[in-house]
């Protein structure tokens, strides 16, 4: 068989497009495969779809293709130019590559599914490319992504902030629970922040969201209350946050204890802050038996650390007049503890207490955004970090935004 004709079959080239020739260059490691038409041949508007007569062709411009027996392979074709009675003359969609690109269709997918495995460092190496070109693939995958993207109906959303770097620098991110991706990410997390999703949706949509779990920031909750219809009904105030501020009370009161009883020469509480801070659920059975002497003992962080957890009763209630009982009863006891973190945090809840009872009429939580966020920790953690913002954020995107990254290949 010609060499033409196994590169055509081994490239797929169809007509009207057919080899030229063939550039066997051994000690370069290439193989350069040099593309032309036929003749006569009207092509198709890529604005409308007509066909069109040639009007004249672009310079000869290359593009990476996969290798062939571990040989680089570059095709080469002078692009064509129709010319449009109504849209006039116009470069034509070639059916190797996307507008713009130096590198095939299924090169590049080939590159996505090296990305979605490694850093973008470690795939420039393997595909013998700059960390140039392998971002050049990642953004622009990214941006086809976004722009198939249909957001249907939304009901259950995670509404959650992602520290980009140390010093208070955060991004805000709209999660979908049932899709188990990210929507939406934006700088900072302030009010105006989540505008740029609003401005996705329909007001349907807006009124067809059911339930928003979320954390108790303002700047978020106001901006939900200005666009979701009947929001007050809909934010579930996000439980394992709540459960972290009631942790960082009882820190705050073992501290403090312990440095008192240290000047005693009382280590009874050295070592034990990760005891008082772990889910009980998650105590082996040999860990909580040792815990038992200090939890049920009359030291400060003891009463904190039972206030802590009858707190957390709340959301095992299934009826709500029970549920506001227990939080009185609760408020009652906290407010009347002596403990001053633990009396800063009973307020607070109480303030919040509306949207924290939501959470037994929509059961959810943002527990997704914990594995999302744990694909995130990965993402920073393969890239060794990320200097430039806009990068961080399209990373998000690619690892777990949900979308269709690949380029269409014939």
């Amino acid at each position: 068989m010609h060499d033409r004709q196994v590169f055509s079959k081994l490239l797929g080239v169809e007509p009207p497009w057919e080899i030229e020739r063939v550039d066997l260059r051994l000690e370069e490691g290439e193989v350069h495969v040099f593309l032309r038409h036929r003749r006569g041949v009207n092509w198709p508007c890529p604005q409308c779809g007509r066909r069109c007569k040639l009007h004249d062709h672009q310079p000869e411009r290359s593009w990476r293709h996969l290798d062939v027996f571990q040989y680089q392979t570059i095709l080469h074709a002078e692009p064509p130019r129709c010319q449009c009675e109504e849209h006039g003359v116009q470069a034509v969609s070639l059916p190797w590559a996307e507008k713009g690109s130096r590198f095939t269709a299924l090169f590049e997918r080939w590159a996505i599914m090296w990305l979605q495995l490694a850093s973008q460092s470690a795939v420039a190496r393997q595909l013998d490319l700059s960390w140039d070109e392998v971002h050049g693939i990642q953004q622009r995958a990214v941006k086809r992504g976004l722009e198939r993207r249909k957001i249907e109906s939304v009901p259950v959303i995670g509404i959650d902030e992602k520290a980009f770097r140390k010093g208070q620098r955060y991004l805000t991110l709209v999660y979908d629970h049932a899709g188990s991706r990210v929507l939406y990410v934006a700088d900072e997390r302030k009010e105006s922040s989540l505008q740029g999703f609003w401005a996705m949706l329909t007001a349907d949509q807006k009124a067809g969201i059911e339930a928003i779990s979320m954390d108790m920031w303002d700047p978020f909750i106001n901006s939900v209350k200005a666009n979701v219809p009947n929001a007050e009904e809909k934010i579930v105030f996000d439980k394992y946050h709540i459960a972290g501020h009631l942790g960082n009370a009882v820190d705050l009161v073992r501290r403090g204890e312990n440095k008192a009883l240290r000047t005693g020469g009382d280590d009874s509480l050295v070592g034990s802050k990760y005891d008082w801070l772990t889910n009980p659920d998650n105590f082996t059975a040999k860990a909580w038996r040792e815990f038992t002497a200090l939890r049920t003992s009359d030291l400060k962080t003891a009463r904190a650390w039972a206030l802590k957890e009858s707190a957390m009763h709340l959301f095992d209630y299934t009826y709500e007049g029970s549920a506001r009982r227990h939080f009185r009863s609760w408020y009652n006891w906290a407010t009347h503890s002596r403990l001053k973190p633990m009396i800063s945090v009973a307020r607070m809840l109480k303030r919040r207490f509306e949207n924290i009872i939501t959470y037994l009429r929509h059961p959810v939580t943002n527990a997704i955004s914990e594995s999302i966020n744990s694909r995130i920790q990965w993402v920073k953690y393969t890239a060794r970090g990320f200097r430039n913002k806009g990068n961080f954020m399209s990373a998000i995107y690619f690892h777990c935004g949900g979308l269709d990254l690949m380029p269409k290949s014939t």
